[in-house]
């Protein structure tokens, strides 16, 4: 009589109990994030791998691959930073801290750029500065008459400028937050003290904002690094290289041990500078201020330079957002790119072929291939956007509830571990673990599924991060009522927290869906003739000259990531809404 009574409860204990859920995360986080690391670890120790070390490091051939290279993508992460400092920080002091006309809009251009494919910034400035240097049709200036060097034509000059348009609503979004928690009684105390204007900026503002600035200049670092857009449509046809384009091509001609090789030298180099940054402003807490007068924020008046620095802001809004989105729309139409706006035509959406235009190639919508690649586009976003969420909120429910105990910082580093992981070297990794069978599992290089796990499990930071956010606007009287009835870990998570976090799961869901349709840097690697990406045809387009295509397959892309991004605003508002409710 006492066997069923012992046995009845053990699988109800399993289901039940509190480590069953943490057990699951870590094995999940381990396969999509550790697992691959060690892989693309282990594959550089083999003796073809050492060889590769050899060569990558100490051979003639070091030049060419690691050490070019390393100091091109160091200027252009450091051109990047400064330039994004320089844009984010003026426009964030304009919106935040002076009487600037328009600050609303001034705020919601600066916002947008991110929201932008850099391949699309990359694109429009080939349509306008490219030059005969490469042979080919030349860009609108020159085929004008107007002459363009090679320096602003090609190289890593044109790649900085694109990289700033494209990150520098980054460091905006970081600096003004900052900014905005700069008290007003801190400032009139200064004035009251007869500081100057000066002395007031450098002397109480600039260091309350300064791990703002540190962690803004790291993020632009970082994403410059990894970016792949930019460097390959501008550097790459003069041979200028980065570590994320040399990478490529090593893995794209079958160099695989030198590209694992690659990949690890590039975390090494992103993770130290992102650690050192992180270091910068942990030490930097004597700058934190409490304060009961905080919410009131002091506002500089302009006089006379209201209007013109309102119109240099705006200027710079439009030649970041407005401008490359006219040049692409209106390159799509235009047979040649030295006449953008005369002789339209839609050929290169919806022509039939067979003609002299784009050497008789069909429009991109009689195109079988484009047709797939929006499908597996979209399909893409969707499964990743809600997989990753979903396992954000886990992870980020289980941590909150453990938080200090030692299995709530092993999951957090878990989680957190793709932030140190360039998106290209990430997909390397993939590359190197599920790229090969693995016992009885076949490889599942080329295949959809690789794309998921891959693009779920870099994105898996920003999921926690909004997992975060959502369970702290969720009552825990609420779930612990539910405890106390006797409900399980699993029966809360489901029934209590995830209907209450819905919303702001889809908003965060939204935003995931909008980074994955305007990747390029992780699914270059990843991608296939059988898996084809939007961003993918679109880059082999512009790799092949067809620049019409790529542009309008770009126009596409935007056209998705700003219905998505407006649809994520309208859920977010709903979300603060019924939040005050």
């Amino acid at each position: 009589m006492s066997s069923p009574s012992i046995s009845m409860p053990s699988g109800s204990w399993l289901f039940r109990s509190s480590l069953l859920m943490p057990a699951i995360l870590i094995a999940i986080c381990t396969l999509l994030v550790v697992a691959p690391l060690l892989r693309i670890l282990t594959s550089t120790l083999t003796p073809e791998g050492l060889a590769a070390w050899q060569a990558v490091l100490f051979s003639p051939l070091s030049m060419n691959l690691w050490w070019r290279p390393l100091l091109n993508t160091m200027l252009l992460g450091f051109g990047v930073a400064a330039g994004c400092l320089l844009l984010g920080g003026f426009l964030a002091w304009l919106v935040v801290l002076t009487d600037v006309p328009g600050r609303r809009l001034l705020g919601l251009v600066g916002t947008l750029p991110y929201m932008i494919p850099s391949f699309a910034a990359a694109l429009a400035w080939g349509t306008l500065f490219r030059n005969s240097r490469l042979g080919g049709s030349v860009g609108f200036f020159e085929a004008n008459g107007i002459a363009i060097p090679d320096w602003l034509a090609w190289g890593i000059v044109p790649a900085m400028i694109v990289l700033i348009a494209h990150y520098y609503s980054l460091a905006y979004t970081i600096i003004a937050a900052a900014l905005s928690s700069v008290g007003a009684d801190m400032v009139e105390a200064g004035q009251m003290a007869g500081a100057r204007r000066s002395r007031i900026f450098f002397g109480i503002i600039l260091p309350v904002v300064a791990p703002a600035l540190v962690a803004a200049s790291s993020l632009t670092f970082a994403g410059a690094v990894a970016n792949f857009a930019a460097p390959a449509l501008l550097g790459l046809p003069v041979r200028m290289q980065t570590l994320s384009t040399r990478l490529f091509g090593l893995i794209e001609t079958g160099q695989q041990e030198r590209g694992f090789v690659l990949a690890l030298l590039l975390i090494v180099v992103s993770a130290t500078l992102l650690w050192l940054s992180d270091r910068i402003v942990s030490g930097r807490k004597a700058f934190v201020t409490v304060t009961g007068k905080g919410g009131r924020t002091k506002r500089f008046p302009l006089g006379p330079w209201r209007w013109p620095l309102f119109a240099i802001a705006a200027s710079i809004g439009f030649m970041t957002t407005v401008a490359p989105i006219l040049v692409l729309g209106a390159s799509s139409f235009a047979p040649q790119s030295g006449a953008l706006f005369s002789n339209w035509t839609l050929s290169f959406w919806i022509g039939e072929g067979g003609g002299e235009i784009a050497q008789g190639q069909a429009g991109i919508f009689r195109n079988p291939v484009l047709l797939e690649a929006l499908w597996n586009t979209i399909r893409l976003g969707i499964v990743v956007a809600i997989t990753t969420m979903l396992l954000g909120l886990a992870l980020a429910y289980t941590i909150v509830q453990r938080r200090g105990s030692l299995l709530a910082k092993v999951l957090s580093q878990l989680a957190f571990t793709p932030l140190l992981v360039p998106s290209i070297a990430f997909a390397a990794a993939y590359i190197a673990l599920y790229g090969a069978p693995i016992g009885p599992l076949p490889s599942l290089y080329g295949t959809f599924l690789l794309l998921v796990l891959a693009a779920s499990a870099h994105n898996l930071p920003f999921a926690v991060q909004s997992g975060r956010s959502v369970l702290g606007q969720i009552s825990a009287d609420i779930e612990e009522s539910a405890r106390l009835t006797g409900a399980g870990p699993l029966r809360r998570l489901a029934v209590i927290t995830f209907p209450l976090a819905i919303r702001g799961l889809g908003a965060g869901a939204i935003l995931v869906f909008v980074k994955m349709v305007r990747d390029l840097s992780l699914v270059v690697l990843l991608f296939t003739s059988t898996s084809p990406v939007l961003s993918m045809v679109a880059y082999r387009y512009a790799a092949e000259g067809f620049m019409q295509f790529a542009n309008a397959i770009t126009l596409i892309i935007l056209v998705v990531c700003l219905a998505a991004s407006v649809l994520a605003e309208l859920l977010q508002s709903r979300v603060q809404k019924w939040k005050q409710s």
